[in-house]
């Protein structure tokens, strides 16, 4: 138990949280990031999908590694990432169909999300299936990080609810407030990731 959760094993699973978040520092994945924030929920399935499939593509492309030819390697992973993902379209169609329909076209477009594809070939073709594993879903947990964060801000201020619930009273209605309907507006989002990753870089990274 002590080596599957070691020192360097943890670091791998820590490092895209913070210091080498796929969005904030390598700056990948920023369209769905932009898609699917303007509410909550929607960022939330979004997070949790990617997640699911980092790792598990990463798990399956480590026990295939020794055994994949060089030159189609990139035709495996994508065979294998569009298998996970048209899984996981399928349960969201089946168990949220709501969400799936928020989601759109941006689920299938997951298979050429630049996140998982590096990981695959940076990482799960290099390491054990663990280490992928974990590297996989930490990848997917700094990018579904990001995406809660931009989407609690803009369902927020731009319904004043948070997972369809109303946060901000009406009695602050009543006196004048109004929500801000920029917020829903797609350059919103390009501009709170933007804000995101400078607060990130100024408080936190330090570039080597």
């Amino acid at each position: 138990m002590s080596k599957l959760f070691s020192k360097e094993n943890r670091q791998i699973f820590g490092n895209p949280l913070n210091m080498d978040n796929p969005v904030l520092i390598q700056v990948l994945g920023i369209c769905s990031a932009l898609a699917v924030t303007s509410q909550l929920k929607p960022a939330i399935v979004m997070g949790l999908a990617v997640t699911v499939i980092t790792a598990f593509a990463n798990v399956i492309i480590s026990l295939l590694r020794n055994t994949i030819p060089n030159r189609i390697r990139i035709i495996v992973q994508l065979v294998v990432v569009a298998t996970l993902v048209t899984i996981v379209s399928q349960v969201l169609k089946a168990f949220a169909y709501d969400v799936s329909v928020q989601l759109s076209v941006y689920v299938g477009l997951i298979i050429t999300n630049c996140i998982l594809m590096g990981r695959l070939e940076a990482f799960a073709m290099m390491n054990k299936p663990w280490p992928s594993f974990l590297d996989g879903v930490g990848s997917g947990l700094g990018y579904a990080l990001v995406l809660v964060v931009v989407g609690a801000v803009r369902e927020l201020l731009g319904r004043g609810t948070l997972l369809g619930l109303t946060i901000i009273p009406q009695g602050a209605y009543d006196c004048g407030y109004m929500n801000n309907g920029m917020m829903t507006m797609p350059a919103m989002a390009l501009i709170l990731v933007g804000c995101v990753i400078w607060i990130h870089r100024a408080y936190f990274y330090k570039e080597k």
